[in-house]
C-alpha cells in the first residue's frame, strides 16, 4: 500500500515522464515541419525555373484566376484564426469551445479544397492539365502538393474531433492538438508564398 508522499511521488514523475515526452513529440515535429519546408522550397524553385516552358499552351497570365485564389486565401488564413481560437479555448479547458472552433476551421479548410479542386477540374477539362506543359506540370505539382497537405490536415482534424469526444481534453490530445495546429499554420505560411508567386505573379 502506497503512502500519501509515496503516490504523490508517482503522480510528479509521471507528469515529467509525460512532459518530457510531450516535449520529444513537439521537436520532433519541427524536424518534419523543416523536412516539409525544404521539399516546397524545391518546388518554387521547380516552378520558377518552369514558369516560362509553356509549349505553345496557356501561360500563367491565361490561366489564373486572381479572384478564386483571394478567396481561397481568405478561407485558409480564417481557417488559421479559428484554430488559434480552438488552441486558447482548449488551454482554458472549454471543451464546447474547442469543438466549435476546430468544426469552423474543418469546414472552412473543406471550402478551400472544394475551390481548388474545382480549379483542377476547369483546367483539365480545358486541356490544362498537368501534361500539357512544363509549366503546367510544376504548377499542378507545387499547388497540388499543398492541396494534398491541407487534405492530411483535415484528416488530423477529424481525428482530432474524435478523439475530444472520446477523451476530453486530456494532455495526450492537448497535445496532438498543439502538433497539428503548428501543421496547419505551416500551411498558411506556405500558401502565402503559393499566392504571391502563382497566383498573384501571374496575374500581372
Amino acid at each position: 500500500m502506497l503512502s500519501a508522499h509515496d503516490r504523490f511521488q508517482r503522480g510528479a514523475l509521471i507528469d515529467h515522464h509525460m512532459a518530457h515526452t510531450f516535449e520529444a513529440r513537439e521537436i520532433g515535429f519541427w524536424w518534419y515541419l523543416l523536412s516539409d519546408a525544404i521539399i516546397f522550397a524545391l518546388l518554387f524553385v521547380t516552378y520558377g525555373v518552369m514558369v516560362d516552358r509553356t509549349a505553345g499552351g496557356p501561360d500563367a497570365a491565361a490561366l489564373v484566376d486572381l479572384n478564386r485564389a483571394f478567396i481561397e486565401t481568405l478561407c485558409l488564413l480564417a481557417s488559421s484564426f479559428t484554430f488559434a481560437l480552438a488552441d486558447l479555448a482548449a488551454e482554458g479547458n472549454d471543451r464546447p469551445r474547442t469543438v466549435a472552433w476546430l468544426a469552423v476551421t474543418t469546414m472552412l479548410g473543406g471550402a478551400f479544397l472544394c475551390i481548388e479542386g474545382l480549379e483542377f477540374i476547369e483546367l483539365v477539362l480545358a486541356g490544362a492539365g498537368p501534361d500539357r506543359s512544363g509549366f503546367l506540370s510544376a504548377f499542378f505539382t507545387l499547388v497540388g502538393t499543398h492541396g494534398l497537405h491541407v487534405s492530411v490536415g483535415m484528416i488530423g482534424l477529424l481525428a482530432l474531433l474524435a478523439q475530444i469526444r472520446v477523451f476530453g481534453l486530456s494532455r495526450p490530445v492537448k497535445s496532438r492538438l498543439r502538433r497539428l495546429g503548428l501543421f496547419w499554420h505551416f500551411l498558411d505560411v506556405i500558401w502565402v508564398g503559393v499566392f504571391t508567386f502563382v497566383y498573384l505573379a501571374g496575374s500581372l
